[in-house]
């Protein structure tokens, strides 16, 4: 173990056979700058023994918890990336309350990275994998102006029965619709028949992440969605 790093707990999302966490860094004067542990596999998922604390818990959104490093592990856009000392207990320090986000999340930017790309069932939700590569982060926590939860299954034509959790809001007059990979919100709505929800946005938060390159795009993810 080289140091650690002490971070809130923004997104735990699923992730191939494991989960992506990520969070703020908690320095002397509040909240710092965006990081994201990985381990040293290709696509860099936490499984579920890396991520455990010494009782056996695993952390959850808005748990401060300190985290055994190696040493800064960048990867073009992802920037925040930290990789992980899976020789040592992750430890949970305390929890964050729901009025403490205000001053944790970031200034809504004009776009979330980058517009103008949209999948086919996707609002502005990828960006070219050629113009991804020059951004510098690869993390968001936003307060959406509008917010609407959407089920349904997305290849049906093609046989694809598997239904999809996809995020609809708007932020700064743009319009997004992000693939759901938050596995709380995803367990809930699939609960649901197929349709559109809407939620009051001033009650939520929404961690958002660019992902792994798939077909020369990265997408734009809802890693988590923190309700008051």
């Amino acid at each position: 173990m080289s140091y650690t790093k002490t971070i809130v707990c923004l997104a735990n999302s699923r992730k191939i056979s494991g989960r992506c966490i990520a969070g703020k860094e908690i320095i002397d004067i509040g909240y710092g700058e965006w990081i994201r542990p990985v381990s040293g596999r290709p696509t860099g998922e936490i499984s579920e023994y890396e991520r455990r604390f010494e009782n056996g818990e695993h952390p959850q959104t808005l748990d401060v918890i300190t985290i055994p490093l190696i040493k800064h592990f960048p990867h073009h856009y992802q920037q925040e990336n930290h990789l992980i000392d899976d020789g040592y207990y992750w430890k949970k320090e305390r929890t964050v309350e729901w009025d403490e986000l205000g001053s944790i999340a970031d200034r809504a930017p004009n776009e979330i990275w980058v517009n103008g790309h949209s999948s086919y069932n996707g609002i502005n939700d990828r960006i070219p994998e050629n113009i991804a590569i020059s951004l510098k982060s690869s993390l968001l926590l936003v307060q959406p102006d509008t917010l609407a939860i959407s089920v349904n299954s997305e290849g049906a034509e093609l046989e694809d029965r598997k239904r999809k959790v996809r995020a609809i809001f708007s932020l700064n007059g743009h319009q997004y619709k992000l693939a759901v990979t938050d596995p709380k919100i995803e367990s809930i709505y699939l609960k649901k028949e197929d349709g559109r929800y809407s939620i009051d946005a001033s009650k939520v938060y929404m961690c958002v992440s660019i992902g792994e390159p798939y077909n020369d795009y990265c997408y734009k993810l809802v890693a988590s969605i923190l309700h008051e």
